[in-house]
């Protein structure tokens, strides 16, 4: 029997510890992010999401924002894409 989760249930578990963070700053960000994007994703492309939600919030919202040097692994297009911003919807 193969434990692996499917690439449906690692996306369910994404989306909820992406809306899950702590901080509604955090929720809408990361959260916004999943959202706008995960539709396109691929394996490698989650991969690099999983280990982004393992981080810590603090860090997570300094390379979105641009107010923290980016690490190496999470340098490239899906980082460039958080750093838009343009996917974060705060209801009034």
């Amino acid at each position: 029997m193969d434990d692996m989760p499917t690439f449906e249930q690692r996306l369910a578990r994404a989306r909820f510890r992406a809306w899950h963070r702590g901080t509604r700053e955090a929720d809408y960000m990361i959260g916004g992010f999943f959202d706008r994007y995960h539709a396109e994703w691929d394996e490698a492309e989650m991969d690099w999401f999983e280990d982004l939600l393992a981080e810590d919030d603090v860090d997570v919202m300094a390379w979105g924002l641009g107010t923290q040097a980016v690490p190496e692994r999470f340098r490239g297009e899906l980082i460039e894409k958080m750093q838009k911003l343009d996917y974060v919807d705060i209801p009034r």
